[in-house]
């Protein structure tokens, strides 16, 4: 059977497995990954809400693999949650109908980050809490919790817990994957996990055998699909392919957060407390001077980081880049006291941490022109160091697409009505010229989009307030907050309401809270945001405000969310020094900064946030943008461009008796 028939069949058996609708655009798309897979061309393809785009790009690549059992296909998703749901949900689905299409069975396994998985060494011999105990983690987390609520017990209870899992986990030969962990906050897993650089190694450490690392990796070396994100794809590039097996093709799903991911794992940071901690870890086997010369570099650097601005900074010889210098070339000081000792793993450990302090620092010293150095203020702990990449179009470009035929699929890939800006920013359209001065051809790619099984003009309206004054800088001002009151209401609550910041989230939840006393308006920072989403999806007449995380990935469908409200454009923060850094390049290269950088992102998010409105084929509603700018200034269009395609309207009366007849139906 030739693997494009493969390919359809097992779409048709995993789709009729989950009870599902046969939907063209999943055909369509299942057909291009397919051609894709097999040309090595790259290709992008949108596809809308609905669609089913997990079963639209699993297919084919289990239809490959069925046919060229040797070959290898990774997916990559943006989160370690979406990792997890792809695994768990989707993978299991077309696994199965492979095998009852084929007869054959494709091996998957799932790869993390070294952090994700529980450290032996750690656990056995490291410095942590004592582990042992009259009674078990689950007991002693309640006894502990129950009988003295502090923190400090409670992480004391949550590692003793986690220390019996991982011991759980040795015994019967798993992973120790952070997810099937007992529950656990941020603190205590650090004292069960290892990071990368402190690691001792297979050879060194005395619990290498048994390494849930290594076991992982060997998992993905015996499989034909590894299931990663996109954060270790990026490590990947950066690091010349040791992260992860050796592969013939790349799937990238949620690939409108690529840039973004790719970005943050090639950034850095550092502080007063980072270098401190490093210092006091060290002591031990520094003489006195060199010592004390490492715990006054955490002074220095923050003398120069309270007389430096809140902005980008770029002059190497000024007082931070000093600074930076100075903790640069102790740390090689230290790095090199300490080498030389392979017996003493601890103090293997403590030079790790101070090379570490060492890279970091000369790389933010140099202040290169392809980064972006600045100095931002933390809520808790004060000042600190960040470094970021201007752009990373040509590590993915060099460490992904030149490589092996990519497929990168979204539901908001097209940006202004197009895929130009992503595929820019992917590195698949910008040329560049190699080490030798020769400029390579660029990658071939096209891109499709293939719809949405949706019929958005029907389901729902995007309302924009144009009679609203323009939003300033001081707020939410009372016009508009009396607008979400009334939106509110007409709704019966079952709104989700998007704003720029928290302070305006809270100032909409006050306001409607004083004028709807008999609805329940939840607001993040109330609780834990899983637990107001849950309440949210089983109280339909709740509304739920939040900010930038309740943009993307909310899946709400049906009664619960009748009214997305959109209190302003969501332009970045204009003192972003990243962002003015990427907008000022661009203008310096003759383009639009403004349209390339913020209204790009604007547009993005924009599509993101609308499309938590429509969610299933019988949902109906209205989106509300508060901001008038979205029909009146010159990029509005653009921006509208990318935004699923409702039925448009700016009369408020018309978008009220909407809401009203939704929450109230005709009779029968």
């Amino acid at each position: 059977m030739p693997e494009t028939d493969i390919a359809e069949a097992i779409l048709a058996a995993a789709v009729a497995g989950i009870e599902g609708a046969q939907r063209p655009g999943q055909h369509q798309m299942a057909a291009a990954v397919g051609e894709a897979l097999a040309g090595g061309d790259h290709l992008l393809v949108q596809a809308g809400t609905g669609t089913g785009k997990s079963l639209g790009y699993l297919a084919p690549a289990l239809a490959q693999l069925v046919q060229a059992p040797d070959d290898r296909i990774v997916v990559a998703t943006a989160t370690l949650a979406l990792q997890a749901q792809l695994a768990r949900k989707d993978i299991p689905t077309a696994l199965a109908a492979c095998e009852q299409v084929t007869g054959r069975s494709v091996k998957h396994a799932i790869l993390k980050g070294r952090t994700n998985y529980a450290c032996l060494y750690r656990v056995r011999d490291g410095l942590g809490l004592e582990q042992e105990s009259l009674i078990g983690g689950p007991e002693l987390v309640e006894a502990l919790t129950a009988s003295a609520p502090d923190a400090s017990s409670k992480v004391g209870a949550e590692v003793v817990a986690l220390r019996e899992w991982v011991e759980t986990e040795a015994r019967a030969k798993g992973l120790a994957d952070r997810d099937d962990a007992p529950s656990h906050g941020n603190q205590s897993w650090t004292q069960v996990s290892i990071p990368v650089r402190e690691c001792l190694g297979v050879q060194r450490c005395p619990y290498g055998g048994e390494c849930f690392v290594e076991r992982s990796r060997d998992r993905a070396r015996a499989a034909q699909l590894v299931v990663t994100n996109h954060a270790l794809l990026a490590i990947d590039a950066m690091h010349g392919g040791t992260a992860l097996p050796e592969h013939d093709a790349v799937i990238i799903d949620e690939a409108h957060e690529l840039v973004s991911r790719v970005t943050g794992a090639a950034s850095h940071e550092l502080s007063p407390q980072t270098i401190e901690r490093v210092a006091r870890r060290c002591l031990p086997w520094l003489d006195d001077d060199l010592g004390l010369d490492f715990l006054d570099c955490a002074d220095t650097l923050k003398t120069a980081l309270d007389d430096a601005p809140l902005d980008r900074v770029e002059d190497p010889d000024g007082g931070l880049g000093v600074a930076l210098r100075l903790v640069r070339d102790v740390a090689r000081r230290v790095t090199s006291a300490l080498g030389g000792d392979e017996t003493d793993n601890d103090r293997k450990q403590a030079a790790a941490a101070a090379k570490e302090v060492f890279d970091v620092a000369g790389q933010l010293a140099a202040m290169a022109a392809h980064d972006v150095v600045w100095v931002s203020e933390r809520e808790r702990f004060g000042r600190q160091v960040n470094q970021s990449p201007l752009s990373v179009a040509g590590l993915m470009r060099e460490g992904i697409f030149a490589k092996r035929p990519a497929v990168l699929t979204s539901a908001t890939l097209t940006i202004g009505g197009n895929f130009d800006a992503v595929a820019a920013s992917v590195g698949l359209t910008e040329p560049y010229q190699a080490d030798d001065g020769a400029e390579p051809e660029l990658p071939r790619w096209r891109g499709l989009d293939v719809g949405s099984p949706f019929d958005y003009r029907a389901q729902g309206i995007l309302y924009v307030a144009r009679s609203l004054p323009p939003p300033g800088r001081d707020g939410i001002g009372p016009d508009t907050l009396a607008e979400v009151a009334e939106l509110v209401w007409a709704a019966g609550g079952r709104t989700l309401g998007l704003f720029a910041s928290q302070r305006a989230a809270e100032a909409a939840a006050l306001h409607c809270r004083r004028e709807l006393p008999a609805m329940t308006i939840l607001c993040q920072g109330d609780a834990q945001l899983g637990e107001l989403t849950r309440t949210f999806v089983a109280e339909p007449e709740t509304s739920l405000f939040g900010t930038l995380s309740l943009w993307q990935g909310v899946d709400v469908p049906g009664d619960t969310c009748r009214l997305v409200i959109i209190d302003k454009i969501p332009f970045p923060r204009p003192d972003d020094p990243l962002l003015q850094a990427r907008q000022r390049a661009v203008a310096e290269r003759g383009g639009n900064g403004f349209m390339t950088v913020a209204a790009t992102h604007a547009a993005l998010l924009l599509a993101q946030g609308s499309g938590r409105l429509i969610r299933r084929l019988t949902d109906k509603g209205v989106v509300a943008v508060l901001d008038p700018r979205l029909v009146t200034a010159r990029y509005g269009s653009f921006l509208r461009a990318s935004m699923p395609d409702f039925w448009p309207t700016t009369d408020r009366e018309v978008a009220i008796g909407a809401l009203q007849r939704l929450e109230k139906p005709p009779e029968a």
